[in-house]
């Protein structure tokens, strides 16, 4: 199953409109459905002592707050964001100052990057960053059926049902995302598993601390 990067109707739709609350309340269950809240508190803290850190893609904030992130979005920052975390509302592409933030993290996020997109990234990452912790689909055919059982199960969304197709099959598999982003073996070590409901997780950490 070749990797396929499309747009997802939620980046595109004005964040007070009917259907993007809609579609985010479902990303909150899918998150809680598929073990992603407990996969984050039980491997993020121990990566948190590595510095300041920021979450990619952050959405309203859940996870960013729940754990001391700053926050890197498009949308502006929630309400009530807590000081001292930052928000920084922009585009990856044009953030410059990823120097600030040694540890990296995405929850459903990097699958949107093309594969260039991500190179270019992990060139950055190489300069900057001590690690990485990434949770993103697994790319198998398997888990499209998956995910539209799960998506009558909650009576999910019409943005939620297109947009979660489409991220399937944006998702990662095997070695995939480390050598995506270039990650040097030399230089990074990683480990790569998977949930048997489909997510796909990273962990990759600088093996001498710069």
């Amino acid at each position: 199953m070749k990797r396929t990067v499309s747009p997802e109707l939620l980046d595109s739709l004005p964040a007070e409109s009917i259907a993007a609350q809609r579609s985010r309340r479902d990303l909150r269950w899918f998150n809680r459905l598929l073990g992603n809240d407990r996969w984050w508190d039980r491997v993020l803290p121990p990566h948190l002592s590595t510095g300041p850190g920021i979450e990619l893609g952050a959405g309203e904030g859940h996870l960013a707050r729940r754990h001391g992130l700053h926050g890197l979005d498009l949308q502006p920052a929630p309400d009530a964001w807590p000081t001292p975390s930052l928000w920084h509302q922009q585009d990856i592409s044009q953030f410059d100052r990823w120097s600030d933030y040694p540890l990296i993290v995405s929850n459903l996020f990097l699958h949107h990057l093309s594969d260039a997109q991500l190179s270019q990234l992990g060139r950055v990452w190489s300069d900057t960053a001590q690690t990485l912790v990434v949770s993103e689909p697994w790319r198998a055919r398997r888990f499209r059926t998956g995910f539209d059982a799960l998506c009558a199960l909650i009576r999910a969304h019409a943005v939620s049902r297109h947009d979660g197709r489409v991220s399937v099959a944006a998702g990662f598999r095997g070695d995939e995302l480390p050598q995506l982003l270039g990650l040097d073996s030399a230089e990074w070590r990683w480990g790569i598993s998977h949930s048997l409901l489909g997510m796909y997780r990273m962990i990759a950490r600088r093996r001498t601390p710069r």
